[in-house]
């Protein structure tokens, strides 16, 4: 059995003849930037894969979500968001100037809660910026409705959410916008990037504006833009890797149905992704240490540090126990606390070895050992 450290998670890449193939063609052309021929082409694979009408793609899905904030032109005032969430989400409204606003989560979803959402809506709410945790759905229904009501836009961070879908097609369809990481530890990646989600022309048009200093042409300057471009350097490691990430999904399937079946039952062990909801994408494989279990989620989290097992907290700690955010709305967050609380990432990735995924069920399983 392999004793060497396991990470939470661990890249994939495609075979290094498939890179190789294009960035010949970036070295024959010398395009490397500004929407290049490949960006281009792995714009349109990705509309076609994901079965969304535009793609927009960026440099990383922070600098996504602010120009997805940016492109809705209002002035600076609240953002509703989740306090249990990466940091990434919160910042990239602060960065505008905008105030954050924390909202509770559902304890069962993690995601979200509407309800609560609606009662923190002011005169100043801006925008609402739900999170699908996880890749787990929120409640876009109740949230799309409670947007159109109120008439503020609903943009989603779907980070999480590349080849993820609900019984309608993909998540990232959902919203006025929805922004996709391309990261190294999500599902597909191109080490850095990611891309916004729009559904007409037009507003995929002035996207593009956003991402290249709002330049229209060499003399026109329409809007204060920034450079969130994706090179042709990344656009071509996506190319490369997209006819890979079905099957990346199918084999992180099988180790998050393994976990399942051995952790599922365990008292003070509840496991956030079920298996069998259709749609999912496996990123991650989340558990809550609750209080029937026989040590506390950070005394786990020590133990399999110990062995080599490198877990994470996400989400730990909760947003408004940041330096930045202490002065945000956040009173009534009880479940987002907890499961700031409880939650802890076991490793997950598509070649992960059954015997090293043994030794970390074995830790949790056997806790007294």
């Amino acid at each position: 059995m392999s004793q060497d450290p396991l990470y939470v998670t661990r890249p994939t890449l495609p075979p290094r003849d498939d890179i190789e193939d294009l960035l010949r063609e970036v070295w024959d052309s010398r395009f490397l930037t500004n929407r290049g021929p490949i960006l281009q082409r792995f714009e349109a694979d990705l509309e076609r894969y994901l079965n969304v009408p535009h793609v927009s793609l960026v440099a990383n899905a922070t600098l996504g979500c602010m120009v997805a904030l940016r492109s809705l032109g209002a002035d600076q005032g609240e953002i509703i968001t989740p306090a249990f969430s990466f940091v990434a989400t919160a910042h990239a409204a602060r960065w505008l100037g905008h105030d954050i606003v924390f909202a509770d989560i559902n304890p069962k979803t993690l995601n979200l809660d509407p309800s609560d959402v609606e009662r923190r809506i002011t005169s100043r709410t801006r925008a609402i910026l739900p999170v699908h945790c996880y890749a787990n759905p929120c409640d876009v229904a109740a949230l799309a409705e409670i947007g159109a009501r109120y008439k503020i836009p609903v943009v989603y961070d779907g980070a999480h959410c590349f080849g993820a879908s609900d019984q309608d097609g993909s998540l990232l369809r959902h919203g006025d916008l929805s922004v996709v990481s391309f990261h190294a530890t999500k599902v597909f990646s191109t080490f850095e990037g990611g891309a916004i989600i729009s559904h007409d022309i037009e507003t995929k048009q002035a996207l593009d504006r956003l991402c290249n200093y709002g330049i229209v042409d060499q003399t026109h300057i329409e809007a204060l833009g920034l450079n969130a471009k994706m090179s042709e350097i990344h656009a071509a490691l996506g190319l490369a890797q997209l006819p890979y990430v079905a099957r990346d999904i199918e084999n992180r399937a099988k180790v998050v149905r393994r976990y399942w079946d051995r952790l599922s039952k365990i008292p003070g062990i509840r496991c956030v992704c079920p298996p069998n909801r259709e749609g999912q994408n496996y990123y991650s494989f989340p558990i809550l240490v609750g209080a029937n279990y026989p040590m506390s989620r950070d005394i786990l989290y020590q133990k399999l540090q110990d062995a080599g097992i490198q877990a994470r907290r996400y989400f730990y700690p909760l947003l408004t126990d940041l330096p930045m955010y202490r002065d945000a709305s956040s009173d009534g967050l009880e479940a987002a606390r907890t499961a700031a609380e409880q939650v802890l990432c076991l490793p997950l990735y598509p070649d992960l070895a059954p015997e090293d995924q043994d030794r970390v069920i074995a830790c949790i399983c056997d806790p007294c050992a």
